[in-house]
């Protein structure tokens, strides 16, 4: 059996499309279920649904075999697991492929009226609130800014509002939601998608089983364009 790690949500919804590709149909809709495990219409692969964040630790630690997750996950998993924070050790995660799915950005924002470069040029030392704590610190670090992190969880576009922070970093689609709460974007840090991710014991293991399923998750990219 094949077990693959999905978030529902945005890219639950996206990776149904590249799993039709494959031949692979989740046979309950995670909206009006309350399952958490669910078949699919091959019985050697089977779908569970973890929350986003935890995506990783499932995978990496064999509560599934394969997963999708966000870079954006990916890079905050890595930095608590180099820290000992993540529990534990455990291998490494393959990430054999980019899905080029639920495409973003992890940006700096701000309030409209408030001069963000002109505090960066004379050396302020922002408070910056963001879920991404390691992609935001390596970001100010690389560039020599003096930042105080805030982590907050959701709803980052009232931390400037509210005056809890000067500046946010967060995900960023459309720009629509920073518009609505006169927040401008003023730094883009990197581009988001979504990234397949392996275990590595599990490949061994399920190598005549996984392999060919990870081939088609290539091929259903490829075919996408």
């Amino acid at each position: 059996m094949i077990t693959l790690a999905l978030s529902k949500g945005r890219i639950f919804d996206d990776t149904q499309p590249l799993l039709q590709r494959m031949g692979v149909t989740v046979l309950d809709d995670p909206d009006t279920s309350r399952k958490l495990i669910l078949a699919t219409n091959r019985p050697d692969v089977r779908v569970v649904l973890v929350r986003a964040t935890d995506v990783p630790t499932y995978v990496q630690y064999g509560g599934a075999d394969l997963g999708v997750v966000g870079l954006d996950t990916l890079v905050e998993h890595r930095a608590e697991w180099s820290q000992g924070t993540a529990g534990g050790a455990a291998g490494n995660l393959l990430q054999p492929l980019d899905l080029k799915l639920a495409r973003c950005r992890v940006s700096v924002a701000v309030r409209s009226d408030f001069d963000y470069a002109a505090a960066a040029r004379r050396g302020a030392r922002l408070k910056v609130a963001t879920k991404y704590v390691a992609i935001a610190r390596e970001f100010f670090a690389a560039k020599g800014m003096h930042v105080d992190l805030i982590k907050l969880y959701g709803s980052m576009e009232l931390a400037p509002l509210t005056g809890l922070a000067d500046a946010i970093v967060d995900l960023v689609s459309t720009g629509n939601t920073l518009k609505a709460n006169g927040l401008v974007e003023v730094e883009r840090i990197m581009d988001i998608s979504a990234r397949l991710v392996v275990n590595p014991a599990a490949l061994k293991l399920k190598r005549e089983t996984l392999r060919p399923l990870m081939d088609d998750f290539a091929r259903a990219v490829q075919a996408q364009g």
